[in-house]
């Protein structure tokens, strides 16, 4: 088979010798020139667990490639750890890392005019920047996720990040001691592979399987157990498949298959950074999505699995109970998911999950049947009102009542936020505001959970609420809401907000309102001046001049 997009760069003209040179300087054969050239974008990495075990994943990919004939590329990409960085400065590089992670792989498949690409991630901003990058490069392509942790134990418990944080919140009201404080910090992470809860990276995982690009199965399994690497070179085996049908990832990622991936994460209680996410990757496909769509979703998809970090279960037990497919099934047997959608293995949505029953198996309780939901619909409210007329999300499971009016507790930096909290300053009926830490003003929107994870370990997750124009973590949940639009470097209202003033979170209602009279918001903001920027060099500066509102998904190429 001859190169799909390269013989006439380097089999014809004057090009020829110098390119061919190069190739021959690493170990190439003339044979070699009419094989297809496959991409591995390799995130391995010893900074996280997420993804310090995805070397042997590459490994297999590449044996797998070169058995069916095909020349693989190994290239890198970074990450940074969300675990890790959370609650540092640090964090506000983990949104840019998304649009590095996507930069990678479409300069790297452009710049050497790769046939396709196998991706490689594990850490949360993996999985949305190696779509986006994939989606950008349109040739054939398919992700691999690195795959999840297992559970740390402690005292009978299963542990997992979040323990962690949450933690810190019952450590320091009294609540626990330092040793048992010590042990879950210590066995949490028991070692490699993503937070274990469906939290963004298994979120993102989850949605990708349904979206069409990862093969099934391939979205809960763990990374220590052997399976993984099967299905690593089973992926390698699809994607020289796509690259003789010429299937690219556009003709797969389309409007009905977005719906297909949101309404799986409606049903597993996914992140609320799936939102940002997906609006992101819908603009690299060319696919017109809008925030409205994930409410219209939303309505109709209820929550079918009892999922961390507001339920009971993690993504391994996920796995052993049926995994994605069990999901979706369930979902196509109710009308819920499109079942005539392209998948990378060349098969339709249906024909893949023709073999599995319509209900969930009955030795489990991890998924519901659709008659028996946790909840009748899904958990990612979109709330508008006068503090977010863009829109924000709000996640809304696990609380007896998500509505709160309450006076504002104001904090420009996530640090005194916490600090405050830790201090006992924050009381239930509080709505504290976390602004200054959107797209442009943090900047790149750092999670915030260490305060939530601080308000949960207190035993304030359902009685204070929390607003902020950055965003959450995946293992999040409480009286929640993120992605605030326009943010308060940009003018948005947040920025008005006056401690004391009372704030209504009514997820009921679906309304996000400071409740001010206008005349003294008029005042207000007459008075207010945008803050310098916190950079003016160096990849945040670039990332603020050039990321668009989180409503449109903080990309940095809108039109």
């Amino acid at each position: 088979m001859a190169f799909n997009r390269r013989s006439k760069n380097i089999t014809e003209g004057v090009a020829r010798a110098p390119n061919r040179s190069m190739y021959y300087g690493m170990g190439y054969q003339d044979s070699d020139f009419g094989k297809p050239m496959i991409g591995v974008a390799n995130g391995h990495s010893t900074i996280t667990p997420c993804n310090s075990g995805l070397q042997r994943l590459a490994d297999a990919a590449v044996d797998a490639l070169k058995a069916e004939g095909a020349n693989p590329q190994i290239f890198g990409t970074p990450t940074i750890s969300d675990g890790m960085s959370m609650g540092t400065e640090g964090m506000k590089y983990s949104l840019v890392s998304r649009e590095v992670i996507a930069d990678c792989v479409e300069t790297c498949v452009g710049g050497q005019w790769m046939d396709g690409v196998l991706v490689i991630g594990g850490c949360d901003k993996n999985m949305p920047g190696g779509m986006m990058g994939m989606l950008r490069a349109n040739v054939p392509s398919i992700y691999v996720y690195g795959g999840t942790i297992l559970p740390g134990h402690y005292k009978g418990q299963d542990l997992n990040i979040v323990s962690v944080f949450e933690a810190v919140g019952q450590f320091s009201a009294g609540k626990m001691s330092e040793e048992d404080f010590c042990q879950i910090e210590k066995r949490a992470i028991p070692g490699s592979g993503s937070c274990g809860g469906m939290y963004t990276a298994n979120t993102m995982s989850s949605a990708f399987e349904a979206l069409g690009m990862s093969l099934p199965y391939s979205s809960t399994m763990a990374n220590v157990e052997g399976e993984i690497v099967a299905r690593t070179q089973e992926a390698a085996r699809a994607l020289v498949a796509a690259v003789k049908a010429d299937l690219k990832p556009r003709d797969i990622v389309t409007r009905k298959a977005l719906e297909n991936a949101v309404a799986v994460i409606m049903a597993t209680g996914g992140s609320t950074n799936a939102v940002l996410h997906f609006l992101a990757i819908a603009h690299a496909a060319g696919v017109e999505w809008h925030i409205e769509d994930f409410e219209r979703m939303r309505r109709k998809v209820p929550v079918l699995c009892d999922l961390k970090p507001s339920g009971k279960y993690l993504a391994i037990d996920l796995h052993r109970s049926g995994g994605i497919p069990q999901v979706m099934k369930t979902l196509l047997a109710a009308g819920l998911l499109h079942g005539d959608c392209m998948t990378i293995t060349g098969k339709t949505v249906a024909e893949n999950l023709a073999a599995l029953p319509d209900v969930p198996r009955a030795d489990q309780d991890v998924i519901r049947p659709v008659t028996q939901p946790i909840y009748e619909q899904g958990h990612l409210a979109i709330l508008k009102g006068n503090l977010s007329p863009e829109g924000c999300v709000a996640k809304i499971t696990g609380l007896k009542n998500p509505v709160i009016t309450g006076p504002a507790r104001v904090f420009d930096d996530e640090q005194s936020a916490l600090a405050a909290i830790m201090a006992g300053q924050i009381k239930a009926g509080d709505v504290m505001v976390l602004r200054y830490l959107g797209p442009k003003g943090g900047p790149g929107m750092p999670e915030m959970l260490a305060p939530t994870g601080a308000l949960i370990g207190q035993g304030l997750g359902e009685s204070v609420g929390l607003i902020t124009d950055g965003r959450f973590s995946g293992g999040t949940w409480g009286m929640v809401v993120g992605h605030v639009a326009p943010e308060a470097f940009e003018g948005g209202l947040i920025a008005l907000i006056h401690e004391g003033d009372r704030i209504t979170i009514d997820a009921h209602q679906l309304l996000l309102q400071l409740n001010v009279d206008e005349a003294e918001i008029a005042r207000r903001r007459a008075a207010w001046k945008r803050p310098a920027p916190r950079y003016t060099r160096g990849v945040l500066a670039k990332f603020a001049k050039n990321a668009s509102t989180a409503s449109k998904g903080a990309v940095l190429d809108a039109d």
